[in-house]
């Protein structure tokens, strides 16, 4: 692919993690947290847009921000300033979540909560071409028990529910579709 995911990628993890913050527990936990986030946003992403007409496109338009994920989740988006300059951000700081997609999101919390569908995903993606083996995203579809811990709150189905279901079955539709179709 010749357009770079890695801003929304990057950015969506990011949203996730700070909605789904790791418990306390040091460093060791909060990277183990970090990985799984970073793994489910690329494989959403790389879903998502499989074409690089598809991700030029999202370069172009932008992704759209993190404005209706953090009502859903309960962020206190107060914190984040009046619209401004950096679009619904107003500090600096806070423009990435201008770099936020929804439905990456959205498909990534899907997969963080059901491992079988994340191993479904990875292997479509195998079979388009366009993205690493199961080894390559190993905590996101095997994760061990350190994996879980560090990520309680980021793989629990229930809390991620509301962000999941926004966009699940557009997910569940692009897994059955030819790999080199764009998902919608």
């Amino acid at each position: 692919m010749s357009v770079d995911l890695t801003p929304v990628i990057a950015a969506t993890a990011q949203w996730l993690i700070r909605a789904y913050p790791p418990p306390p527990g040091g460093p060791l936990g909060r990277a183990l947290a970090e990985a799984q986030a970073r793994q489910a946003a690329t494989v959403a992403a790389r879903l998502r847009y499989p074409g690089a007409l598809d991700a030029e496109l999202l370069v172009m338009v932008g992704p759209g921000g993190s404005d209706r994920l953090d009502r859903l989740s309960g962020a206190d988006t107060a914190e984040y300033g009046e619209y401004g300059e950096y679009g619904e951000y107003g500090d600096p700081a806070d423009a990435w979540r201008t770099w936020v997609d929804e439905v990456v999101a959205s498909w990534a919390a899907c997969l963080l909560a059901d491992p079988a569908l994340a191993a479904t995903a990875v292997a479509a993606l195998a079979v388009s071409g366009d993205g690493g083996t199961a080894a390559d995203f190993r905590r996101l579809t095997a994760p061990g028990d350190h994996d879980h811990r560090a990520a309680a709150l980021l793989r629990h189905p229930d809390l991620l529910a509301p962000v999941a279901e926004l966009h699940r079955p557009q997910l569940l539709r692009a897994l059955q579709a030819d790999p080199l179709e764009p998902a919608c």
